[in-house]
């Protein structure tokens, strides 16, 4: 019998229980493997191609001795590209990466949320102690031990690596009534309005779809339009209504 994946469970005063599953070290390592292939090509291509101009022919010779222009213009930035690349694309992404999306993961927050400068900044400052005695050896086996499978960067920062297409699920306690809004269901829809942009494609629509059937709405279609008409839908819903 296999064991179900464990899953982070963000926890709300007002209602919405948004649960994620965990990425295993299978995913964790497939995507560590995509992203380090790109990393590496993008810093061999600035060596390379750096090495052109600085030689001013075709010739890739390291000059003898280096000079500092050499080091300054060639190998500082294709450095700063293979060990800065993770840190500069996950932030761009909001915990992302090429290999990442690829492979259908995330990196999220302790909330779910997408995680801030600071936890990215920690989590790829402790790849050095992941990364030891060799390929990752102190992270791999971190990841398969713990319960999240996370690593000591993760530990440290406070994120999850989570599959980027996690269900989510709205509480079956949430009250309702056709045609307006209780206190506890203004709550829900101000809580998933302000969670929107951190939520994936799939958790927003079907959070939002939930919440309006509850409330006797008809929700619209679940293509990219259908989301916009949901958002929407969400916002008038929570527009004060006049006095009759």
């Amino acid at each position: 019998m296999s064991t179900p994946l464990p899953g982070l469970v963000v926890d709300s005063v007002t209602g919405i229980d948004v649960s994620l599953a965990v990425a295993g070290p299978g995913a964790r390592a497939f995507a560590f493997l995509i992203d380090w292939h790109i990393r590496a090509i993008l810093a061999l291509a600035w060596f390379g191609a750096a090495t052109l101009v600085y030689n001013g022919g075709l010739s890739v010779a390291i000059p003898v001795p280096p000079d500092a222009h050499w080091y300054g213009w060639v190998v500082a930035p294709a450095l700063a590209i293979y060990f800065l690349y993770h840190y500069a694309v996950e932030l761009a992404m909001r915990g992302r990466t090429p290999g990442k999306r690829m492979t259908g993961v995330r990196i999220v927050a302790r909330d779910g949320g997408a995680p801030s400068a600071g936890a990215l900044l920690a989590r790829n400052v402790f790849r050095v102690i992941d990364s030891l005695p060799a390929f990752y050896g102190v992270g791999l086996v971190a990841a398969v031990v713990t319960r999240e499978h996370v690593r000591i960067g993760d530990m440290a920062a406070g994120t999850l690596l989570v599959y980027d297409g996690a269900d989510a699920a709205l509480p079956l306690g949430a009250a309702h009534a056709a045609g307006g809004l209780d206190p506890v269901g203004a709550e829900i829809v101000a809580e998933l309005l302000e969670r929107w942009p951190a939520l994936t494609p799939h958790s927003r629509r079907q959070l939002a779809q939930q919440l309006l059937a509850r409330y006797g709405i008809e929700p619209p279609g679940a293509d990219a339009a259908g989301e916009a008409a949901l958002h929407a839908q969400l916002e008038r819903l929570a527009r004060p209504q006049p006095p009759p």
